[in-house]
């Protein structure tokens, strides 16, 4: 089982996150100045291209993993990937070259599991096929919320319509997002991610989602707590502007961007995200974080 759920249990573990707004005059060497203890990495469009089958590792990207390891630096992988079970995300990984196991990565699948056995919740789903299973512990013959993930091609309209009669049919509509964010790339191309598809039953449904995954701070301080390390001693690499590297900024840490997965050039001068950094790849962001580890 993926160490998240354990982390989530007791709230008191969380490692606390605190909203401040970044400054735009942040310059891209000051991210180097206070230590660095551990390393957040995203999965998909960091470690490896989504396409056909198991996609295509990034150049660089399996050894720049292995150096963080060898200088001492704890790594975990911190993703909003619904599309995949967690034995599938482990294959593909271990497959591309990668020497990680479930204790490594932090997902919403098992997190929301975690949450719905807790407060007693029978959801219903509104996710991606591969995924259903990993929920028939916590299925009930009533519905009590609803939880939306990447569902992809099941994002159809009548799908999207049970979910909102289903929300609107209780006393208090509760709806899990597992993650938020706004699209990625599929294939080489770009898609509508959960983001859009649960704001619109937010927006139907006068109801706000409880986000489970990036850019929720519970979720980033589950991995934080992990390791052992405040949000300031940590470094988040990402290809999403907002839930990587915003989101990682909000909590306290520094956040980098790069320019692999679904990064677009105009996210170099973001209207309200400033990365600390941005990268070709994550083996130039990990080459700069050991350089700066050995002074």
């Amino acid at each position: 089982m993926f160490r998240l759920c354990k982390a989530l249990a007791p709230k008191q573990q969380w490692v606390a996150c605190i909203y401040t707004k970044r400054s735009s005059s942040t310059t891209m060497s000051s991210w180097l100045e206070k230590p660095i203890k551990g390393v957040l990495l995203d999965i998909t469009g960091v470690l490896y291209e989504s396409g056909e089958g198991i996609g295509t590792v990034i150049p660089g990207s399996v050894e720049a993993v292995e150096k963080l390891k060898a200088n001492g630096i704890p790594v975990r992988l911190v993703t909003n990937e619904t599309c995949a079970t967690r034995t599938a995300v482990i294959n593909k990984l271990q497959v591309h070259g990668y020497k990680v196991s479930e204790a490594d990565i932090f997902s919403p699948v098992p997190a929301v599991v975690a949450i719905l056995k807790a407060r007693g919740l029978s959801p219903h789903l509104l996710v991606h096929p591969s995924i259903e299973d990993e929920f028939k512990d916590v299925i009930k013959d009533s519905p009590s919320c609803v939880v939306i993930g990447d569902a992809d091609e099941a994002f159809t309209f009548e799908n999207m319509n049970v979910a909102f009669r289903t929300l609107m049919t209780m006393n208090k509509p509760t709806l899990f997002s597992l993650g938020f964010g706004k699209y990625y790339k599929h294939k080489g191309i770009l898609q509508l991610d959960v983001g859009a598809f649960a704001s619109a039953l937010e927006f139907a449904c006068d109801v706000k989602s409880e986000i489970v995954g990036k850019p929720s701070p519970q979720f980033f301080g589950a991995a934080l707590s992990d390791i052992g390390i405040k949000a300031e001693e940590a470094v988040m690499v990402g290809d999403d502007i907002v839930s990587d590297v915003g989101g990682a900024q909000k909590c306290g840490m520094r956040g980098v961007l790069v320019r692999t997965g679904k990064f677009i050039s105009s996210w170099e001068s973001h209207s309200y995200v400033t990365p600390d950094f941005i990268a070709d790849s994550l083996a130039e962001a990990v080459d700069r974080i050991i350089e700066a580890h050995k002074k």
